[in-house]
C-alpha cells in the first residue's frame, strides 16, 4: 500500500507542476527556440536552482506537464467505483475516460505538434507515453490482485496506449472531443475510436 503523501510531497509536486506548466505555455507561445530556462523560472516565480532540482532542461520540463494529469485520488475513486465482476479491460476503459479528457488530449496533440517542429522534443514523446502506460499498468495490477497471468496488464496497457500515438500525430483521422465535424471531413469521433479499439480487445480482430 502506497504511503499517504506528506505536505512536503505535495509541495514538491506543486512546484514541479508550476515549472512544467510555465515551460509548456512558453513553448506554445514562443516555440522551443523562443525561450530559455530563465524565462521559465521567472514566469513560474521560482529560482533557476529550484528548476535544476527538478529538471535537466526545458524540454524535460515541457514533457513533465503531461505526467500529473491523473491523481492518486482519482485512481482510488476509479478502483472503488468498479463492480466486483469488472475485468481489467473495464478498469482500463474507465481509466482512459478519466485520464484522457478533451483538454488533456488537445494539449497532448499540441505537444506532438511541437515535437514535429522541434527535434529536441522528439525523445520525450516516447517518455510521456511510456510513463502514462506504466501508471495505467500499475493501476491495473492494483485492481487485479494477481488474478491474471504475469504480463497480461503489460499487454493491455501497451496495446491501448500505443493506439493513441497515430491519433495525436495525425496518421489516423479521429476527431478529438470538442472539435467540430466540419474541421475533420470523414473523421470518426474519439469515443467511436475508443469503443472500436476496446471491441477488438474484447472480441478479437
Amino acid at each position: 500500500m502506497n504511503p499517504k503523501p506528506t505536505l512536503r510531497d505535495k509541495k514538491k509536486e506543486a512546484t514541479a507542476y508550476a515549472l512544467s506548466q510555465s515551460a509548456f505555455e512558453l513553448a506554445l507561445e514562443l516555440g522551443m527556440d523562443g525561450f530559455i530556462v530563465d524565462d521559465v523560472v521567472q514566469k513560474a516565480g521560482y529560482s533557476r536552482r529550484t528548476f535544476a532540482n527538478y529538471f535537466s532542461c526545458k524540454e524535460e520540463a515541457v514533457a513533465e506537464y503531461f505526467m500529473g494529469n491523473i491523481s492518486k485520488e482519482d485512481k482510488n475513486i476509479l478502483l472503488t467505483g468498479l463492480s466486483p465482476d469488472a475485468t481489467p479491460l473495464d478498469a482500463l476503459y474507465n481509466l482512459l475516460k478519466l485520464q484522457f479528457t478533451s483538454e488533456f488530449l488537445y494539449q497532448l496533440r499540441q505537444f506532438v505538434s511541437l515535437a514535429n517542429q522541434y527535434p529536441s522534443l522528439e525523445p520525450y514523446i516516447l517518455s510521456v507515453f511510456r510513463r502514462l502506460q506504466i501508471a495505467a499498468q500499475q493501476t491495473l495490477e492494483q485492481f487485479s490482485h494477481g488474478r491474471y497471468a504475469d504480463g497480461y496488464t503489460h499487454l493491455l496497457a501497451g496495446a491501448v496506449y500505443g493506439a493513441f500515438v497515430p491519433i495525436l500525430d495525425g496518421r489516423l483521422n479521429v476527431m478529438l472531443p470538442g472539435e467540430a465535424q466540419d474541421e475533420h471531413s470523414g473523421a470518426m469521433s474519439f469515443d467511436q475510436y475508443l469503443n472500436s479499439m476496446f471491441a477488438y480487445l474484447r472480441n478479437g480482430f
